[in-house]
């Protein structure tokens, strides 16, 4: 017998589909109740609970509790990042599992993967700050250059307290949807909040997507010299 990580037993967490369904659902970063993933999972919320229990045992997902409200989210980015490159392998293999219709260009286009930019807006952003010098290599470990760091000051994001965080800055995430890569990490998160804040883009209610007015599209392609 062979030792060494369990790749087994995570793979069987995750390949129930009830269980994917919940962990997808969650994939938007915020916090669900178990009736709202027990819809999202299309099972009972008897049925639900359970699959939340072993989730949560095993770490993938954490429990928040708000007077006598429960909630539950991705217990961190680590396991955000996994499940969107296992969205990634899974759409090289076979047809994805979002219904056809007017809200898939939209979530193509831009989306949150857990708390950072994904989708086409997102790939080129990375493949832009790594074109304009702002960052070197789209590896597993993209790291930020002196030029990049004096962009994103200016541009109101705070190194100096990211880096106070065990979370890395900058990691390259597999879009799945777009099968490159985008920005994740410390800096992927603040950018995107960055954006919000400047109102150039905001959550879609309800779901993944990201909206960006065409104002704020045009300044995110002039701000990072989009192609």
């Amino acid at each position: 017998m062979k030792y060494g990580p369990d790749i087994a037993g995570i793979a069987a967490l995750i390949g129930d589909p009830a269980r994917a369904n919940i962990l997808t659902a969650l994939m938007g970063g915020s916090a669900l109740t178990a009736t709202e993933l027990a819809s999202e999972a299309g099972v009972t919320k008897q049925t639900a609970s359970a699959h939340l229990a072993k989730l949560t045992e095993a770490e993938f997902i954490a429990l928040e509790k708000q007077g006598r409200h429960r909630y539950f989210r991705l217990a961190n980015h680590q396991i955000a990042e996994v499940l969107e490159n296992l969205m990634g392998l899974a759409a090289k293999r076979k047809p994805t599992r979002i219904r056809t219709g007017p809200k898939e260009p939209a979530l193509r286009k831009a989306r949150v993967c857990y708390d950072h930019l994904a989708g086409d807006l997102g790939v080129q952003l990375f493949e832009s700050l790594d074109r304009e010098g702002w960052l070197i290599g789209q590896g597993d470990a993209p790291h930020l250059t002196e030029k990049g760091e004096i962009e994103l000051a200016a541009f109101g994001i705070d190194l100096v307290n990211m880096r106070k965080k065990r979370r890395p800055l900058c990691r390259s995430c597999l879009d799945w949807s777009v099968r490159r890569s985008h920005l994740a990490g410390s800096v992927g998160a603040e950018l995107l909040s960055r954006f919000y804040a400047l109102n150039w883009a905001k959550r879609v209610e309800g779901t993944r997507i990201v909206q960006f007015t065409s104002k704020g599209e045009d300044a995110l392609r002039q701000q990072f010299k989009l192609q």
